[in-house]
């Protein structure tokens, strides 16, 4: 009986890596306008608020699974913790956007050495078997309880008056969770022996790290200063690094040391397809909440509470549509992905005639986000089984790894394309048809983002019912 309580409370412990890491991507979507006017920042600063958090998960992520075998796994999720809680406490207390900015990418990097050890804790706690379906489904469902929360809390904190600014209070709420978390994991979590030394890819790190900040940065930055010389050289320089990266990984491939890309993947058509259903899908998923929350809240003058509210609706949309597509998607395979994507085309469409004035229905908002979420929630969870099916088991741990990188490197790619058609759109002094007039052509780009992930999805091969993906768990997703 002891054991079995013991699971469960170190599955509480471990659970809580995902719940801060998930909870911290929506939290500052919704009180981004507030985040903006406490730190004096830009439309530019702002995006990077976002996309940088994303960008140190992306980069760091595969390491970060490396580091708890060679490490120990304890010993990471506890580093990892603690320099989220910290990172987090720099965010609260930032006064310049470059503060806050430099700990949102460290933050980013602390979540991607949490996540990976929690996983394989699960993976050792409960060996196979009905536990460890319900492990993950618990872990499962508390990413995406995470995801409403933050919502929730991300409207209502930056209304709160006190001694700090409301808005430094959605970094902050980390650190109680955080600091409670620590001496537990210190305590309760199994010691582990190092594995083999395998050794780190130090030089696909920097290079990969290197070539996302050199694409993303100048992408968000460069529209705001209009494009000056450093900025193009950014761009190409990023591009010459990608490449270099993809050489360094196939030079150490055919040398029998292990990358942090297995560039094999790339050689299956399904794979490489389903990455392209990944880069649209993702450019999609938090560039719509960026522009819906600067129209919403200082186009048309929402309380951040009542944005939260309405995605609050929508995360409720979501995590229904998600039950029952994960019932369907055995049966109907990619047809349940097609339908969803039809729905979000559908309801954006629908945000598009409501958000049409100064003067908005405002009740019939809620149904819209509600029907949005649905479509959200019948592609996001089985879009990992859809990108890997057709993937050798041999090779799925690598392409769960690459999928999770891929996918937040899209999230951040859409922050700084979507958002930048945006505020290019709004100019120097918006008024709020102005914002919806940016918002029309922001949210069709969207559409068209989704009709492309339609296409890819019809080219992906076969069309038969898809089988569990559960071996190949994604250590993180935005859930909705």
């Amino acid at each position: 009986m002891n054991l079995q309580i013991s699971k469960w409370l170190l599955l509480a412990i471990i659970s809580s890596s995902v719940f801060l890491s998930v909870m911290d991507i929506f939290i500052v979507n919704v009180a981004i306008p507030h985040i903006k006017t406490g730190i004096h920042g830009t439309d530019s600063d702002i995006q990077l608020v976002i996309a940088l958090y994303l960008l140190g998960y992306a980069a760091f992520l595969v390491t970060g699974g490396r580091a708890g075998d060679y490490f120990g796994k304890k010993k990471v999720f506890v580093v990892a913790m603690l320099l989220f809680v910290v990172t987090s406490a720099v965010c609260g207390f930032a006064q310049t956007p470059w503060e806050l900015n430099v700990a949102r990418f460290f933050q980013g990097v602390g979540a991607a050495w949490m996540i990976p050890q929690g996983i394989t804790y699960i993976q050792e706690l409960f060996p196979g078997g009905p536990e460890r379906v319900r492990a993950l489904g618990i872990y499962g469902s508390v990413a995406g309880s995470a995801s409403v929360i933050g919502q929730f809390l991300g409207g209502i904190l930056p209304e709160t008056h006190g001694l700090l600014e409301g808005w430094r209070l959605i970094f902050l709420i980390n650190l109680p969770i955080g600091l409670l978390v620590v001496p537990m994991a210190l305590l309760l979590l199994p010691a582990d022996r190092r594995g083999q030394r395998t050794g780190f890819d130090h030089s696909g790190v920097m290079l990969l790290t290197g070539a996302l900040v050199c694409l993303i940065y100048p992408l968000i930055r460069g529209r705001e200063l209009n494009w000056p010389l450093w900025c193009v050289a950014m761009l190409v320089a990023g591009g010459i690094l990608l490449v270099l990266f993809i050489g360094d990984q196939k030079r150490k491939r055919s040398k029998g040391r292990l990358p942090l890309l297995d560039v094999r993947l790339f050689g299956f058509r399904g794979f490489n397809i389903g990455m392209a259903v990944v880069l649209f899908y993702f450019m999609v998923q938090d560039s719509y909440f960026l522009i819906n929350v600067m129209v919403l809240e200082t186009g048309l003058g929402f309380s951040s509470a009542e944005t939260g509210m309405l995605f609050v609706f929508q995360g409720v949309g979501y995590v229904i549509a998600s039950l029952v597509s994960l019932r369907l998607v055995p049966l109907f395979g990619k047809k349940v992905l097609q339908a969803g994507v039809a729905i979000m085309v559908v309801t954006l469409a629908l945000h598009i005639v409501v958000l049409n004035g100064p003067e908005v229905d405002r009740q019939l908002l809620y149904p819209i986000l509600f029907a949005y979420g649905t479509g959200c929630g019948s592609v996001l969870p089985s879009l990992l089984a859809v990108a890997l099916k057709n993937i050798p088991i041999e090779l799925a741990g690598a392409a769960s790894g690459t999928f999770s990188t891929f996918q937040q490197t899209a999230i951040a790619l859409g922050i700084g394309v979507i958002g930048g058609i945006f505020f290019s759109c709004l100019g120097p002094l918006p008024d709020a048809a102005t914002y919806i007039s940016a918002y029309h052509i922001a949210t069709v780009t969207n559409m068209a983002l989704l009709a492309l992930v339609g296409f890819f999805l019809w080219l992906l091969p076969g069309d038969e019912p898809l089988k569990s993906s559960a071996g190949a768990a994604c250590p993180i997703q935005s859930s909705n």
